[in-house]
């Protein structure tokens, strides 16, 4: 149960235990979905000031570990969120966080992005999209090392969360 009081997200004691019960993935998921649903859906300039460096950071990695799982950097970059993971604090908060070597992925990462980004951010057909990725194999291995460690990062980032709940949501009692 997601009860949304201006820009604090509270969520249930019992949802909290049901989806930790499901996993990492799952426990993510419900922060995340609550994140975006108290912004309404999506991440837009308005919405951006509303959610904390870390809320911020959890959203983040929910969009980057889906769209480098499902189709690489590239695929991240082409839809939209290039600026998001590399521009923001995202892998410095990762770091503080202590997760030192996913933050090396991303860093690696994004000097590519820098120093293509204009051409890896155009519209593209899809046979265009496609030959992106061998026009970049710069992104080869940290994505590789990403997929490699996935699993590790995601539980690692579902702990940090539940040891520090209260920096994502307020939760109370109920199912």
């Amino acid at each position: 149960m997601l009860i949304m009081m201006n820009t604090d997200v509270v969520l249930s004691d019992g949802a909290l235990r049901r989806a930790a019960e499901g996993g990492a993935d799952a426990f993510l998921e419900l922060l995340a979905d609550a994140l975006l649903e108290a912004v309404g859906g999506e991440l837009t300039a308005e919405a951006m000031p509303r959610l904390t460096a870390a809320q911020h950071t959890l959203l983040a990695y929910r969009l980057f570990r889906d769209e480098v799982a499902e189709g690489g950097f590239v695929q991240l970059i082409q839809n939209g969120y290039g600026g998001y993971v590399f521009h923001n604090p995202f892998a410095k908060v990762l770091r503080t966080w202590g997760l030192g070597d996913l933050s090396k992925i991303i860093y690696d990462a994004r000097r590519v992005y820098d120093a293509h980004g204009e051409e890896l951010e155009q519209e593209r057909s899809d046979e265009e999209f496609m030959a992106l990725y061998e026009q970049f194999p710069q992104f080869e291995e940290p994505e590789e090392a990403f997929i490699e460690g996935e699993e590790d990062f995601t539980g690692r980032v579902a702990r940090y969360a539940d040891e520090h709940l209260d920096e994502f949501v307020r939760v109370v009692p109920g199912e």
